[in-house]
């Protein structure tokens, strides 16, 4: 990849994080100001980058017609949305649908719960591998050498006391969800959040995809989400059968 295209990723991916000022872009490029700069205006000029009032740089409007139309070219999520709609509605609390795709997992797809706070999660966004449960589920589903090689070089950043920091406890974790069929995230990356989520299969019987329930913890700790388990199994169970899974070819 070109240098320059490269950087250009680099920024989009850092100012999307939230707002960023040129002094943060240039020491995260490692590069000299007036070059951050003239990267910057570039992304501007095409839209990808914007300008706020108090100087700081956040991704711009340009982006979002190509968000959507990568994601409405996802037909999982053409077909998965109304049962995620559903399912948010009769629990109320947010549902998730996250896909591997390209060596990452990405969120695909999301609805709010009901009066729930803003979430870090984003459409379009790669899932943090290690805190997150529709990425857990996924990993602990793929082939020995793929996980091997998503986990390999990961940094297992410390969000909290409960977040997992290396790959053995990591690994032993994946073994876990696999055998008891669901992944929890318990407060790993924002404390105050909680998570619990299953496979999805496709017509071949893998799994490239996950769907979770998240909830604050304050208004449903993990062992509410816990009892929820076998109703988002049924709709994981649908969801595997609309994308032409049968249970009784594996």
């Amino acid at each position: 990849m070109p240098q320059t295209v490269a950087r250009a990723i680099e920024v989009l991916r850092f100012i999307a994080e939230r707002p960023r000022t040129l002094t943060e872009v240039t020491q995260m490029l490692g590069l000299h100001k007036s070059t951050a700069l003239r990267l910057l205006q570039t992304l501007e000029a095409d839209g990808f980058a914007r300008r706020e009032d108090g100087g700081r740089y956040v991704v711009g409007f340009g982006v979002i017609p190509l968000a959507e139309s990568a994601i409405d070219n996802l037909d999982v999520r053409t077909i998965v949305h109304p049962h995620l709609d559903r399912l948010s509605t009769e629990i109320g609390h947010t549902v998730h649908l996250a896909q591997l795709i390209d060596g990452e997992v990405v969120y695909v797809d999301k609805v709010e719960g009901r009066g729930t706070v803003a979430m870090g999660s984003r459409i379009g966004l790669p899932v943090e591998l290690h805190t997150a449960a529709v990425a857990k589920v996924i990993l602990a589903h793929l082939p020995e050498a793929d996980r091997s090689r998503m986990i390999e070089g990961w940094d297992f950043r410390g969000y909290g006391p409960r977040t997992l920091t290396n790959a053995a406890d990591y690994v032993s974790e994946l073994r876990c969800t696999r055998e008891r069929g669901w992944a929890e995230d318990d407060g790993e990356m924002e404390d105050y959040i909680n998570c619990v989520a299953l496979p999805v299969r496709d017509t071949t019987g893998r799994v490239t995809i996950g769907m979770s329930v998240t909830a604050l913890r304050a208004v449903a700790p993990l062992e509410i989400l816990r009892e929820m388990v076998p109703r988002l199994r049924t709709v994981t169970e649908e969801v595997s059968a609309d994308l032409g899974w049968r249970s009784d070819e594996t």
